[in-house]
Formats: structure tokens, C-alpha cells, sequence
């Protein structure tokens, strides 16, 4: 493999994010870099990729920036391109928490944990792991026995947290994401709200998998990721399947958006349950005069009235 994809965050002070973001654009434009990266007053999180040559002149030029000094980097091999354009966008946060006083990292967040010392911990009986990542996240791939939020945006989780703080009064508690950086912030808001020990995955499951101790284990199905891949493998032991199809509850690990651009929900789906349902979540979904796998596929109005009569009639059976 020729290509690699970067995962990395670093908690900075940049003064002009907007300002910023151009110039940054324009210099991962001119290496030949794709992906997403988010730039705040607090700092940058992104994911790229490109070739390995590539990758490392991006690495290269932001070890070498004053305002990046530590910064680390998650690589990943890779067959090609993991996006399909370059994006550096301005924004008020890397992560919002939806806090009326925001959390400082850099003065105030969780013990940091090694993929070994997490593995250890989490097999206490005195420890609850708790999932700081979104629920569809979760959903295909998540660490055995960790608690998930019923919330649908990390900006919910402190609420939840709040009303459910029974499962962690007098618990050692773990958190984890997919690569650390909600942790900073979330493991430093559970201290400030008086929970005593509070632990964080250092480098998120993306370092975990990689690690030749610990080696993904007690983690079931697959990590989501913010690219085209949409999830990648953990587990380097054993491969435990825990998504299920949105359709028919079986086992499956392969994401969708919904085919009904104003829903865009993604959903858990096999190949055979997406044609069936024309790439729409629901009956209403798919009969969507916009739906763009009808459109993909170039089906026929005789084929899509088929298609629709059909789901219409198991769901009155």
C-alpha cells in the first residue's frame, strides 16, 4: 500500500483560525493531501490522506510549526485516497460539549491511560468503561461491557451523564473515543463535576488496536472512522460481530446513508436490504422523489413501483 490516512488532534492556541485555515488549505492542497480538518482558537483535529511521501511532508512541515510541538499522528496503511477533497474549515470548537464554562485540557482533564494499562482497568470489577462517542459509532464496534449514552450528539453525553451519575458514584471510570480528543475534554468535565477517578484512553481505540500488548482486545466489531473506509478493524485476537442490519436485526458491520437526501441517516445495512429498500430507511424514505439510489442505479418507474409494493405488503403482514 502506497497511500496512508493521518488521524491527529493537538490542543494549541491559534490565534486567527479563519486566517489560519486558508494558509493551511492551500499548503495541503500543494502537498496533494484529502481529507477534513477543523481548526478552533483551541486548536486543530483533522484527518488526511494521501501517498506515504505525502503524509510525511505533511508530517514533516506540521512538526516543524511552533504551534504544534508534540503534536502525534495515527497512520493507518491504505489502498488509495480515504476522501475525496480537501477541506479546512474554521470553527468555534474542535468539540463541543455544549458547556455554559468550556473545559480547558490543558489544565484540567482525566489520568492518562496506555493501551495496557486501559486493558488492565477495564477488567476490574470496580470499573465502569463508558462510550464518549456518538451512538451510531457504538453501534458497530464498542469495548465489552462499555455503557452507552442514549444521545444522539456528544453534546448530550454531560446531560445524560448527570442523570444516570448512580453507574459511576464510587467507580473507577474509564472513557474512551475514537482518537482521545472528546476524552481530553470529557474525562476533565467528570472531574470538574466531582467524579473521583476518571481515566482516559490515551490516543483513543485507534492507538489500542495498534498496540502489540494490548492488541484491540475486549473490543467487539469494528471502529467507525470519519472517512470513505467508514470502519476499520480493532480486535487483532478475535473479530466478535456486534452491529446488526437496520432491516432484518442480522449480523452486519457495512454503513448507508439513507437515500432521501433531506433524511441522510446512516444506518447499518446489508447489500441485499439496501436494493431491496432502494437505499431508503424507511418506506417513506424510499418513495422519496429524490432518492438518489434510484437515481445511482437508473431504475425504472416500473422497477421502483415493484420494489415499493412489495415493502408495502410484508409490512401488513
Amino acid at each position: 500500500m502506497n497511500y496512508q490516512v493521518l488521524l491527529y488532534y493537538h490542543y494549541t492556541t491559534i490565534e486567527d483560525p479563519a486566517a489560519f485555515s486558508e494558509e493551511h488549505l492551500a499548503a495541503c492542497k500543494e502537498i496533494g493531501l484529502k481529507g477534513r480538518i477543523l481548526v478552533a482558537h483551541e486548536g486543530i483535529n483533522g484527518t488526511v490522506s494521501g501517498t506515504i511521501e505525502q503524509t510525511q511532508s505533511y508530517i514533516d512541515m506540521m512538526e516543524a510549526h511552533p504551534l504544534f510541538k508534540g503534536i502525534v499522528f495515527k497512520i493507518d496503511p491504505a489502498e488509495g485516497h480515504a476522501f475525496k477533497k480537501m477541506h479546512v474549515r474554521p470553527r468555534p470548537e474542535l468539540v463541543n460539549l455544549g458547556l455554559e464554562e468550556d473545559v480547558n485540557p490543558h489544565e484540567l482533564t482525566g489520568r492518562y491511560l496506555s493501551p495496557e494499562q486501559f486493558l488492565e482497568e477495564m477488567q476490574d470489577e470496580n470499573t465502569v468503561v463508558l462510550d464518549v462517542r456518538n451512538t451510531y459509532e457504538y453501534d458497530v464496534g464498542h469495548f465489552r461491557g462499555a455503557i452507552r449514552p442514549e444521545v444522539k450528539n456528544f453534546r448530550d453525553t454531560p446531560q445524560w451523564v448527570r442523570d444516570n451519575r448512580e453507574l459511576f458514584e464510587g467507580k473507577n471510570v474509564l472513557t474512551y473515543c475514537t482518537g482521545g480528543i472528546r476524552c481530553e475534554k470529557f474525562s476533565g468535565w467528570m472531574k470538574r463535576e466531582g467524579f473521583g477517578e476518571v481515566g482516559q484512553l490515551h490516543g483513543g481505540v485507534a492507538t489500542y488496536g495498534k498496540d502489540p500488548v494490548a492488541k484491540g482486545q475486549l473490543w467487539d466489531g469494528q471502529m467507525y472512522v470519519f472517512d470513505e473506509r467508514l470502519t476499520v478493524p480493532i480486535n487483532q485476537v478475535e473479530h466478535v460481530i456486534v452491529g446488526r442490519d437496520h432491516f432484518d436485526g442480522t449480523p452486519c458491520e457495512r454503513y448507508i446513508n439513507c437515500a432521501n437526501p433531506e433524511c441522510n441517516e446512516q444506518i447499518i445495512a446489508s447489500e441485499e436490504n439496501e436494493a431491496k429498500h432502494l437505499g431508503g430507511c424507511t418506506i417513506e424514505c424510499t418513495k422519496h422523489e429524490r432518492n438518489r439510489y434510484i437515481v445511482r442505479h437508473n431504475l425504472t418507474e416500473e422497477q421502483v413501483q415493484q420494489a415499493i409494493e412489495l415493502l408495502e405488503a410484508e409490512a401488513t403482514v
